[in-house]
Formats: structure tokens, C-alpha cells, sequence
């Protein structure tokens, strides 16, 4: 089981990314525009590098819904790969069996 304080940062920074979703697309298309002159794009960025860093999807690391782990994580299922199997192993995933040959 993760630490519940790397859980609950990582859902703070989904609401985070969530919440300034829209502005950081504005900023971001003004600031790639050909069509928008130089300094509004260079102001653009100036407004981007003041949002909180929190606010960058990049920053979200992908977790298991299960245990809350980050290494092994198969984004398909959300879960890792030690709770994908446990779950398996009991039949609660449909159509998921045992490798056997």
C-alpha cells in the first residue's frame, strides 16, 4: 500500500489539472499561433509560467485504484500488476485465466 500522502498529492494535483484545464489550453494556443503578434505570445507564456506547477497534466503519475501503487501499472485496467494478478487469480476479471501450457 502506497502512503496515503503520495495518494491524496496526486488527486490534488488531478483536481488541480482539472481546474486550470481551460486557461493552460488558451494560453498554450495563443502562444503557438503564427497568426498572434510576438509579444502577445511571449506574454502568453509569461501567463503560463505563472500557473501553478501543479496545474501541468505531466505532473499527474498514474496510480492503482486498488493499493495506490506507481511502478507496474497497466493504464487499460488501472491497477497494478501485483493487484491485476490477485484479482485474476480469484476470477473476479472476466475472461482473464491463468496462463497454463
Amino acid at each position: 500500500m502506497a502512503k496515503i500522502s503520495q495518494i491524496n498529492r496526486n488527486k490534488k494535483r488531478e483536481k488541480m489539472v482539472a481546474q486550470y484545464a481551460a486557461k493552460r489550453a488558451e494560453l498554450k494556443a495563443k502562444a503557438k499561433d503564427p497568426a498572434v503578434p510576438v509579444e502577445e505570445q511571449f506574454a502568453a507564456r509569461l501567463k503560463l509560467s505563472k500557473l501553478p506547477r501543479n496545474s501541468s497534466k505531466v505532473r499527474i503519475k498514474h496510480r492503482c485504484d486498488l493499493s495506490g501503487r506507481s511502478k507496474g501499472y497497466y493504464r487499460k485496467v488501472k491497477l497494478s500488476r501485483i493487484a491485476l494478478r490477485d484479482l485474476a487469480n480469484f476470477g473476479q476479471i472476466p475472461g482473464m485465466t491463468k496462463a497454463s501450457w
